[in-house]
C-alpha cells in the first residue's frame, strides 16, 4: 500500500478547510470561525510533517541499521505538541477576546455544512488505511480529522444559535480547546509509549507464544516480549528445543520466524534465543575430603563428591574430582 498519498490528501483537504474557514472568519467575524482557523492552519503544519515522516520512516543506512521507523511516532508527538498550542491559542482568544454579534445567514451555514462533513468522511477513509499500514501517524491524523468534524459541528451549533438570539459563540470556542487538548493528550501518551519501548500489547504477545508452542520441536517457550516501532513490530523469544543438532534447530527457527510473520502483520525481526530445557532431576553434591566419607571444608578442593540425584532409585555414587 502507498501510504504517502494519504499524506498528500491530508494536505489538499486541509488547504480546503483552511480557505473555507478563513474566508468565512474573515467576512463574519465569528470567535468560534477563527478560533477554527486556527486549528486548520496547524493541522495543515502536521499534515506535511506526516508526509515527511512517512517519507522517511522505511529508509535505512549504516548509522540506522535497525531503520527509521520510530520517525512516525516522532511525528505523532510533534502532532500532540502542535494540537496543544493550538488549544492555547484558542483558548487565549476565546477568554480574552472582544467579539461582537455575529451575522449568520443560510450561505454561511451551508458553507460550514461542508466543512463538517468533509473531514468525517476523509477521516473514515484515512483510518481505515492507516489501520491497514499500521501507521501511527496515519491513524493519529485521521483521529485530528474526527476531532474536526466534532469542533466545526459545534461552530455550527453556536452559529445557528445566534439566529435565536443565544449567543453561544465564545462557549463553542472554549468547548473546542477541551476537544483539541483530548486528542493531543491521546496522541503523546501513544508516541512516548512507543519512544520509551513500551511491550507490544498481551493479546499480540499471546497470539505469538501460540505460534511458537504449536511448533513440534519447541519443548518449552521461556519467554516472550516484542516491542512496536513505527507501523512495524519487533519479536524476542527465548525457546527450548527438542532438536539438539545445529542445522535442525536453524530449520526450526526459520520456520518459525516465517508462521510468526504469517500470524501478525508488520514484523520487521524475529529474534529466538535457544535455551536449556528444564532438567526433570535435581542433584545434590557434598564435597568428600576422603574415601571414607569425611566432608571437606572446601568444595573447591574437595577430592570427591558425593551425588544424590532426587527420585532415581539408585546407589549414591563417588566421583573423583580429578
Amino acid at each position: 500500500m502507498n501510504i504517502e498519498r494519504w499524506g498528500w490528501y491530508s494536505i489538499a483537504v486541509n488547504i480546503l478547510l483552511a480557505l473555507l474557514h478563513g474566508f468565512i472568519a474573515l467576512r463574519f467575524d465569528s470567535l468560534a470561525v477563527a478560533a477554527e482557523l486556527t486549528h486548520n492552519i496547524v493541522d495543515l503544519a502536521t499534515a506535511v510533517a506526516v508526509l515527511i515522516g512517512l517519507k522517511l520512516a522505511g529508509r535505512k543506512s549504516k548509522f540506522f541499521p535497525y531503520g527509521l521507523y520510530k520517525v512516525e511516532n516522532l511525528v505523532a508527538a510533534g502532532l500532540a505538541a502542535l494540537i496543544f498550542l493550538t488549544a492555547h491559542e484558542i483558548a487565549r482568544d476565546a477568554l480574552l477576546a472582544t467579539t461582537a454579534p455575529v451575522w449568520v445567514d443560510n450561505w454561511m451555514l451551508a458553507a460550514l455544512t461542508v466543512t463538517v462533513a468533509l473531514p468525517l468522511v476523509f477521516s473514515h477513509f484515512e483510518l481505515r488505511a492507516g489501520k491497514l499500514a499500521n501507521s501511527p501517524a496515519l491513524i493519529a491524523d485521521a483521529r485530528e480529522y474526527r476531532v474536526h468534524g466534532f469542533t466545526t459541528g459545534l461552530v455550527f451549533a453556536a452559529l445557528l444559535s445566534e439566529r435565536f438570539r443565544y449567543p453561544l459563540d465564545r462557549l463553542a470556542a472554549l468547548v473546542i480547546v477541551v476537544a483539541v487538548m483530548k486528542t493531543g493528550w491521546d496522541l503523546l501518551r501513544d508516541a512516548m509509549r512507543v519512544l520509551l519501548d513500551a511491550s507490544l500489547d498481551a493479546e499480540t504477545l499471546d497470539h505469538i507464544r501460540n505460534v511458537f508452542n504449536a511448533e513440534p520441536a519447541v519443548a518449552e517457550v521461556k519467554w516472550v516480549t516484542g516491542r512496536n516501532a513505527g507501523r512495524f513490530r519487533f519479536v524476542e523469544a527465548g525457546v527450548a528445543l527438542r532438536v539438539t543438532e545445529v542445522d535442525k534447530a536453524e530449520w526450526v527457527m526459520r520456520r518459525i520466524e516465517t508462521r510468526v510473520r504469517a500470524a501478525v502483520p508488520y514484523v520487521e525481526r524475529v529474534l529466538i534465543h535457544i535455551e536449556a530445557p528444564a532438567s526433570p532431576y535435581v542433584r545434590y553434591a557434598v564435597p568428600l575430603a576422603d574415601r571414607d566419607e569425611k566432608v571437606s571444608p572446601h568444595f573447591g578442593e574437595a577430592p570427591f563428591l558425593r551425588c544424590w540425584p532426587r527420585g532415581l532409585a539408585t546407589a549414591p555414587s563417588k566421583i573423583s574430582a580429578s
